[in-house]
C-alpha cells in the first residue's frame, strides 16, 4: 500500500527552488557503506506494511534512520543502475545501456576520488560493471576499489567469487558471506586509522530464489509457494546480513561515525513474486514500480532520531552527497553529473530538489553474465595452472553508434523516457508508428500513475518536455565524449 506523508510546507514548496544548505554542521569524513539489494521491490520490507517480509533489522534502520520514500533508481536495470551509483551520472552517458554493459573505464568513481582522500576503499559482492579478471581493464580495482572481492553478477549461497582477480570459493548465506568480507576490511582500515568506503551490493533476491532453511524459516508455515518462501528467505537473508552489520559497526565503536545507506537496483522482476507496493510497473520500465526502491540512511552522529522524507532523490545523488561529506569536490566542474548532494537533507535543512531528474532507456539488448559458470571456469584454469578463460563477449558498439547518429540526425530520439520535478512526472513514449505521446502524473497524489493530466496541464508538458530534450541531448553529448559542452 502506498502512504502520502507529504507535510503542507513541503508541497507548497515543492515547485520552488530549494534553499540548499552546504550542511556545515555535520561530521565531516564519516565512514560510508553503500549497501544495494538486487530487485527488490519498493514493497518488500516490513516497514512499508507488507505483513509478509521478515525483516527486523531493516525495520529498526527505517525507525532510527533517514528514511527516502521517494527514492529511485537511475535506471530500471542493475548495470546501469549500479553505474550511476558510482558515478553520480545517467548511465546512458557512458553507454551503460542495459544488463551486462560495463562502466567506462574513463569515468570518474566515488571510490577513485575518496581513495585520492585517503579512503580505504573495498567493494564486496555483485559487480556487473565489467570483468573481475585480475588484468579486466573495468575491474573493481581499475574503479578505485583497493580491495575487493567480487562477482561478475548475482550469486547464491557458497559462491566463488573474485578476490583481486583470484577465484576463491566460499561457504555461507550469500548476502551474509557479502557482510563478512566487508568486515574483514572495515577491520583493517580502522586498526589503520583510516576512514573508509565499503560498497557492498548483494546478489539478492535476484533469481533463482535459493534460500536456506535459516532464512526460510519465518515463512515455512505460512500458505506460500515454494519460491515466494525462498524469494522472501533471500530478503530475510539480506536482513540478517544488516543486522549482522549494524551490530558489529556498534561492537567496534564506530556505528556513530558512519553512513549505511541501504536501496536497491531497481524494482522487482517481471512475472517474478516481488512488490512494488501498489506503483505501476516493475523491472525494465519507467514507471514508479520499476524505479521507486526501499531507501534507508542511518548515520546515528548526525541522524539522532527517525525521520521519512519524500523528497525526490536518485541512485545519481550518491557520488555528490558522498564527495561532500568527504570533503572533497569534483575535479572537472564542467563535466555534467546527473546528481546533487543530499547531505542538507541529512542535515535537516533541505526542503526541496532544486533540480529535476530525467530517466531515459535508450532501446538495447543486455548481455549475458552468468556468475556462477564464469567464476567456476575461472577456479578450475586457476587450479589448472591454466590461463584464465574469456569470461565475457565483446560489448557491441552498435547501440551508441546508431543512438548518436539518430541524434545527429534530428530525428526523434527513441526509448521511454521520463522527466521528474517536484512532484510531477512526464513521460516521453516512441509509438511504432513514429509519433510521441506525453503523459502526466502528480505523484503526491497519485503515486500510482493512474490519471494522466496531461491534457490538463498543456503549458506544464510543453515546460517539462522541452527541458526533457535539452537533457537527453547533454546525455548524447556525454555519450560521444563532448562532456565539455557542459549541461
Amino acid at each position: 500500500m502506498i502512504r502520502l506523508r507529504v507535510p503542507p510546507l513541503l508541497l507548497f514548496l515543492l515547485l520552488s527552488v530549494a534553499t540548499v544548505a552546504p550542511a556545515a554542521e555535520l561530521p565531516r569524513r564519516p565512514n560510508i557503506i553503500l549497501c544495494m539489494a538486487d530487485d527488490q521491490g519498493f514493497g518488500d520490507v516490513g516497514y512499508n506494511g507488507d505483513p509478509i517480509p521478515h525483516t527486523p533489522n531493516l525495520d529498526a534502520m527505517a525507525a532510527v534512520g533517514l528514511r527516502l520514500d521517494r527514492f529511485n533508481t537511475a535506471a530500471p536495470v542493475c548495470s546501469p543502475t549500479r553505474g550511476s551509483v558510482l558515478t553520480g551520472r545517467h548511465p546512458v552517458r557512458f553507454g551503460c545501456f542495459s544488463w551486462g554493459f560495463e562502466l567506462r573505464p574513463e569515468e570518474i568513481t566515488v571510490a577513485e576520488l575518496l581513495q585520492d582522500a585517503g579512503y580505504a576503499t573495498g567493494h564486496f559482492g555483485k559487480w556487473h560493471l565489467g570483468s573481475v579478471r585480475p588484468d579486466g581493464a573495468n575491474n573493481p580495482g581499475s574503479s578505485g576499489f583497493e580491495t575487493w572481492l567480487s562477482a561478475p553478477n548475482f550469486f547464491e549461497n557458497d559462491p566463488i567469487l573474485s578476490r583481486e582477480g583470484t577465484a576463491v570459493p566460499l561457504e555461507g548465506e550469500s548476502s551474509m558471506v557479502t557482510v563478512e568480507a566487508a568486515l574483514d576490511f572495515i577491520d583493517k582500515a580502522t586498526a589503520a586509522d583510516r576512514p573508509f568506503l565499503a560498497v557492498v551490493w548483494f546478489g539478492s533476491p535476484h533469481t533463482p530464489h535459493e534460500a536456506t532453511p535459516e532464512t526460510r524459516e519465518p515463512y515455512d508455515d505460512l500458505e506460500l509457494t515454494n519460491r515466494l518462501k525462498n524469494y522472501y528467505g533471500e530478503i530475510t537473508g539480506i536482513d540478517a546480513a544488516m543486522g549482522r552489520l549494524r551490530a558489529s559497526l556498534r561492537e567496534r565503536g564506530i556505528a556513530d561515525q558512519t553512513l549505511v545507506w541501504y536501496t536497491s537496483d531497481n524494482g522487482p522482476q517481471n512475472n517474478g513474486p516481488g512488490s512494488t507496493g501498489g506503483l505501476r510497473g516493475r523491472k525494465g520500465q519507467l514507471w514508479e514500480g520499476g524505479l521507486r526502491v526501499p531507501t534507508i540512511l542511518e548515520w546515528p552522529e548526525a541522524i539522532p532520531e527517525g525521520r521519512i522524507s519524500d523528497l525526490p532523490g536518485g541512485t545519481v545523488d550518491i557520488l555528490p552527497t558522498v564527495i561532500e561529506l568527504a570533503g572533497v569536490s569534483y575535479p572537472e566542474p564542467d563535466r555534467p553529473l546527473d546528481g546533487v548532494s543530499l547531505a542538507p537533507l541529512i542535515a535537516g535543512e533541505m526542503e526541496a530538489r532544486h533540480k529535476p531528474m530525467g530517466f531515459w532507456v535508450a532501446p538495447s539488448p543486455g548481455r549475458g553474465t552468468p556468475s556462477a559458470k564464469i567464476m567456476a571456469a575461472h577456479l578450475a584454469a586457476q587450479q589448472a595452472g591454466e590461463p584464465l578463460p574469456e569470461e565475457l563477449p565483446p560489448l557491441p558498439t552498435e547501440p551508441a553508434e546508431r543512438l548518436i547518429a539518430t541524434f545527429e540526425s534530428g530525428e526523434e530520439l527513441p526509448g521511454h523516457a521520463a522527466w521528474i520535478d517536484g512532484p510531477w512526472k512526464l513521460h516521453r513514449i516512441p509509438q511504432q508508428d513514429g509519433s510521441i505521446t506525453f503523459s502526466l502524473y502528480d505523484l503526491d497524489t497519485d503515486p500510482t500513475e493512474s490519471d494522466d493530466l496531461a491534457d490538463d496541464h498543456p503549458d506544464r508538458v510543453a515546460a517539462m518536455s522541452e527541458a526533457l530534450a535539452e537533457w537527453q541531448a547533454s546525455v548524447v553529448q556525454s555519450l560521444r565524449g563532448d562532456d565539455d559542452t557542459g549541461q
